[in-house]
């Protein structure tokens, strides 16, 4: 089954090209994510091929619907919830 990661060379969906001219963070928030999840992978919490595969189990209509690093956040909360760090509720402020 396909995941929506698999949407490369797929027909509707443009080329993929780098973006030289953009800021590598378009707030501090995307920065502190890209930090806590270096973290988090550092210390052994969880691997990069997990923190790619929480990104991949996305919903496909929040997957499209998100930013590059909002997908980065669901998949550190994910992986956090998962390997019990923090409950859903936590997670989802209450």
């Amino acid at each position: 089954m396909s995941r929506i990661n698999d949407v490369g060379g797929m027909q509707g969906f443009p080329e993929v090209g780098p973006q030289a001219d953009e800021a590598p963070f378009h707030s501090d928030w995307e920065a502190h994510v890209f930090a806590l999840n270096r973290a988090l992978i550092g210390h052994g919490l969880y691997s990069l091929d997990e923190f790619r595969d929480a990104i991949e189990r996305m919903p496909p209509a929040r997957y499209l619907e998100s930013s590059y690093y909002e997908k980065w956040f669901h998949a550190v909360t994910t992986l956090l919830v998962e390997k019990g760090v923090l409950t859903a509720a936590e997670v989802a402020g209450d």
